[in-house]
């Protein structure tokens, strides 16, 4: 409604995430093979219903997969058993419940940072240390804590597979609505 009345509109961007839409391709490729699914491609299908909108990463009659592309080795769950982030339960619940799936799977992937993201990181660092002159040091460090083809490809994917939940889905359509609510009070105000 603040579009609609004020064209405010919240934008959102990070390095994070700007890593994950860049290297998506790779990741579900990656997926691919380490799940050894026959052929998935990237699903650019957008669903919605009354309560939720969404597009999933891969929606084929097979499977319904969601990729995080981790930005660097410390945040891949490599000794996670459960999953790391909750939100990506309820946002898989939602996919399932647009698609009419029954199961889906979250894959975490580690995929080499894109060259030009490294070469910001590389000017930040220097940046932040104060050097006006490239340092052969930082550069390495940097470079190596965004490469990780050497790792067996197993080891780059790890992956749960999620049931759908109908009483999750309830819980879903019933915190919309109270959203909904708070939000026209909010909107009354102004």
């Amino acid at each position: 409604m603040l579009l609609e009345k004020y064209g405010i509109r919240k934008e959102f961007s990070s390095r994070y995430t700007d890593k994950g839409n860049e290297v998506e391709d790779l990741s579900i490729a990656l997926v691919n093979e380490v799940l050894n699914y026959k052929f998935i491609y990237k699903n650019d299908e957008h669903f919605s219903n009354d309560w939720v909108t969404g597009t999933p990463d891969v929606n084929t009659d097979e499977v319904l997969i969601d990729v995080k592309s981790s930005w660097d080795a410390s945040t891949f769950p490599f000794f996670e058993t459960e999953l790391p982030n909750k939100d990506y339960f309820y946002q898989l619940q939602g996919y399932m419940w647009l698609t009419g799936k029954t199961e889906s799977v979250l894959a975490y992937c580690l995929i080499d940072t894109p060259l030009e993201m490294v070469e910001d990181e590389v000017r930040r660092a220097h940046w932040k240390l104060h050097l006006i002159e490239e340092n052969t040091e930082v550069r390495n460090e940097i470079e190596s804590k965004h490469k990780f083809s050497h790792i067996p490809n197993n080891r780059r994917v790890k992956y749960w597979f999620v049931q759908r939940d109908e009483s999750v889905i309830e819980q879903i359509k019933e915190r919309v609505e109270l959203c909904r609510e708070y939000y026209n009070l909010l909107m009354k105000t102004i």
